[in-house]
């Protein structure tokens, strides 16, 4: 298998389901999308999470720059490593914590959200800020892919970037969490049954990370209804997905509508665990 990660990088995701950082992005190209992003923020005078209509879910279909950036060729060229030469994009998030806003996101597994077998969705974590501890940086639990999915429950909502609070039914020892430092232009790839958390932003400076979610094309869907996806790289045989239309242009009509169809095609999918 082809792909820009080591051997060890490899065998570091297979034995703790979790790999990188690994360099991606040229600080020219950190600057390009951040500034990108915070133009947009200025124009709408907020910050991309606080808008209306999900914008921070599947952003990749509304901005030509973040469609660009899900599918920079270095990124591809670890998620290949991983999964093999044949990439959809399964779903995107943009994570964004303002300074000393005090959101979070709660112990959880991505599995529990996406309804896909065989689980073999890996998720990109790119940094477009540094993403450190003190700004609320990744955490996991090393080894916690191998025990297949938990149990999940609804939460208090307040401050979580999770929209219904949701949290693994487990208890949880934060000492045996490993804190993932990812410098800005790197990625952080992590399996979907990792179990992972991360703390609120105590700086004051803002923290931006863009999360990816990608499958091989033999991955299926097997919750109610339909999904869609973009493929990124190389082909796909099955065919078991809809088709996700590129946008044209920046938060256009045309955007705006196919970004909308395809949130609600999502979450509906999900009946009532509608937690993405």
């Amino acid at each position: 298998m082809s792909g820009s990660l080591t051997e060890h990088e490899v065998a570091r995701f297979s034995a703790t389901g979790h790999t990188g950082p690994v360099a991606a992005l040229s600080p020219k190209e950190v600057a390009h999308y951040r500034g990108k992003l915070e133009v947009f923020e200025a124009e709408q005078g907020q910050p991309l999470t606080a808008l209306p209509g999900k914008v921070r879910t599947k952003t990749h279909l509304l901005f030509t720059w973040m469609n660009e950036l899900a599918q920079h060729p270095k990124v591809l060229d670890a998620v290949e490593s991983l999964i093999g030469p044949d990439i959809l994009l399964y779903h995107l998030t943009s994570w964004l914590k303002e300074p000393r806003d005090g959101s979070y996101v709660s112990w959880h597994q991505d599995s529990t959200y996406f309804y896909l077998e065989p689980f073999e969705q890996v998720t990109a974590w790119i940094a477009l800020t540094d993403a450190t501890p003190e700004n609320g940086c990744l955490q996991i639990l090393p080894g916690s892919h191998k025990h297949g999915q938990r149990e999940h429950v609804i939460g208090d909502p307040r401050g979580n970037l999770l929209s219904n609070g949701q949290h693994i039914e487990l208890s949880i020892d934060e000492r045996e969490a490993i804190p993932v430092v990812v410098p800005s232009g790197h990625v952080s790839l992590h399996h979907t049954h990792l179990v992972h958390s991360s703390g609120p932003n105590e700086t004051d400076e803002r923290r931006i990370g863009i999360g990816v979610s990608y499958i091989p094309p033999h991955v299926r869907f097997v919750g109610e209804g339909t999904k869609s996806v973009t493929l990124v790289r190389g082909s796909d045989p099955f065919g078991y997905f809809g088709r996700e239309t590129p946008p044209t242009a920046d938060f256009d009509e045309a955007a705006r509508n196919h970004h909308a169809e395809k949130c609600l095609e999502f979450f509906e999918s999900h009946g009532s665990r509608n937690w993405a």
